[in-house]
C-alpha cells in the first residue's frame, strides 16, 4: 500500500465517520443519554397564565400581515394577558396601514423610521414589551390556536428560560418543489426533542419561541441570530432551553430552492457569528454535556461540506486501485446530477421525488460552505430582503 493510498483511506474514513456521527451517532447518543433523564414538568393551572408579549418584526409584508393578525387574534389565550406588537422595520408598502386597522383590537405597531434589520428592530422594541414572557414569531408563520398555552406552560418551570415551538413544514397542495425541506425539518424537531431530555436545546426555532423578558432584553449585535442566541442566553443565566412538541406552528416552505439557498446562507452565516460571540459555551471543561451538544449539533454540521469534498477527493485517489471506490465515485456523480437537476427545476411544481432529497442535500451543504466563506470575508447580514413564502390562511 502506497503512502497516498493510506492517506486517502484515512481521509475517507474520517469523513464518513463525521457524516455518520453528525446525522446518526449524535441523535443515538442523545437517545441513550435521555433514557436516564426525567422529562421536564408539563403544564400548570389556567388561572396562572402570565402576561405574554408577542413580538413580530415585519418588512414589506402587506401580502400576509392581515392573515398573521387574524391568526394571532384567534389564539386560545386570555386576551387581557396578551400583548401583540408588530415592528415595521421601515416598510414602504401598506404593512403599517393594514396593522393600523386592528389597533382597536389591541394590535400595537412600532414603526422604525429607518430600516435597520430584524435584530436591531427587536432591540429597539424590547422596552415596549410588557409581558413577563416574550414570544417571537414572524409574518409567514401561523401559530395554531391551541399552541400558545403549551409553550407558555413550559416557561412556568422555573428552570426553563427559553421554550421553542415545533415547526411543521407545509407547502401548497400538490406542489412538489423543495419537498426535501419537510423531511429535514421533521428530523431537526426530533433532535431537539432528544436534546430537551438531556440538557436542553442549543438553539430555538425563529418561527415560534418564548423567552423570559429579562433575557430578551439582553442587547444583541444586529448581525447575530436572536433565536440561536436566546437558547445560549438562557444557558449563560442558569436556565435551560426546551422544545415543546405540542406548540405547533405552520411554516410554509419556499417554493424555490434557489431562493431558499440564499436564505440558508444568511441564516447559517448569522449562526456562525452568534456561536463565535458565545464561544465560551463550547468549552467542555466549563459547560460539560452542553458544550458537546453545541459542537455536535452546529460545528459538526458546518464541517460536513468540507468533509464531503475531502471524501470525494479520497475516492478519486483510490479509484484506480479499488472497484468499490470507482463505484462510489459514480454514485456520487449520479447524486450530484440529480441534485443539480432538482435545484434548477425547483421553481416549478411537479419536480419528481427522485430529485427532491439530493437537491436539498446539495443546497444545504453548499450553503454552509458559502456561509463560512462569507463570514471569513467579513460579510454582514443585518439587512436582507425577506424570503417571500406562500401565504398560509388563518384557521
Amino acid at each position: 500500500m502506497t503512502a497516498v493510498t493510506a492517506l486517502a483511506l484515512w481521509v475517507l474514513g474520517l469523513s464518513l465517520a463525521l457524516l455518520l456521527y453528525t446525522y446518526a451517532g449524535y441523535p443515538l447518543a442523545l437517545w441513550l443519554a435521555g433514557r436516564f433523564r426525567r422529562l421536564p414538568p408539563a403544564g400548570h393551572a389556567a388561572s396562572d397564565w402570565p402576561l405574554v408579549s408577542i413580538s413580530i418584526s415585519a418588512y414589506n409584508e402587506e401580502a400576509q400581515i392581515r392573515e398573521l393578525i387574524k391568526s394571532l387574534l384567534a389564539l386560545d389565550y386570555p386576551r387581557e394577558r396578551l400583548q401583540v406588537l408588530i415592528i415595521s422595520d421601515g416598510s414602504t408598502d401598506r404593512t403599517d396601514a393594514i396593522v393600523a386597522e386592528y389597533t382597536d383590537q389591541g394590535i400595537e405597531l412600532l414603526r422604525m423610521a429607518v430600516r435597520g434589520g430584524k435584530t436591531k428592530a427587536e432591540n429597539a422594541a424590547s422596552e415596549l414589551l410588557r409581558g413577563d414572557i416574550v414570544v417571537n414569531t414572524d409574518a409567514s408563520t401561523r401559530i395554531l390556536p391551541g399552541s400558545l398555552k403549551p409553550l407558555v406552560a413550559a416557561m412556568c418551570d422555573p428552570t426553563v428560560g427559553c421554550a421553542s415551538g415545533r415547526d411543521v413544514s407545509v407547502g401548497a397542495e400538490g406542489a412538489d418543489a423543495n419537498r426535501g425541506e419537510s423531511g429535514y425539518v421533521g428530523y431537526e424537531m426530533t433532535v431537539r426533542d432528544l436534546e430537551t431530555r438531556v440538557s436542553g436545546i442549543i438553539g430555538a426555532s425563529g418561527c415560534f419561541y418564548a423567552i423570559r423578558a429579562r433575557l430578551h432584553r439582553v442587547p444583541l449585535p444586529g448581525t447575530l441570530s436572536r433565536d440561536f442566541a436566546s437558547a445560549l442566553h438562557a444557558r449563560e443565566h442558569g436556565y435551560r432551553a426546551v422544545s415543546v412538541s405540542d406548540a405547533l406552528c405552520l411554516v410554509p416552505r419556499g417554493q424555490s430552492l434557489r431562493k431558499e439557498y440564499r436564505r440558508k446562507v444568511r441564516t447559517i452565516a448569522r449562526g456562525m457569528r452568534t456561536l463565535w460571540y458565545k464561544r465560551r459555551l463550547m468549552n467542555p471543561l466549563r459547560e460539560g454535556v452542553f458544550a458537546w451538544m453545541l459542537l455536535s449539533h452546529k460545528v459538526c454540521r458546518w464541517m460536513l461540506p468540507w468533509a464531503a469534498v475531502a471524501a470525494l477527493l479520497a475516492l478519486v485517489a483510490l479509484a484506480p486501485a479499488y472497484l468499490w471506490a470507482r463505484l462510489a465515485v459514480g454514485l456520487a456523480l449520479v447524486v450530484m446530477a440529480l441534485g443539480t437537476v432538482g435545484w434548477l427545476t425547483s421553481d416549478r411544481a411537479g419536480v419528481p421525488k427522485l430529485f427532491a432529497a439530493p437537491a436539498f442535500l446539495i443546497a444545504g451543504n453548499l450553503a454552509a460552505a458559502h456561509a463560512l466563506l462569507r463570514v471569513l470575508a467579513g460579510g454582514e447580514d443585518a439587512l436582507w430582503e425577506p424570503t417571500r413564502r406562500e401565504v398560509v390562511k388563518a384557521g
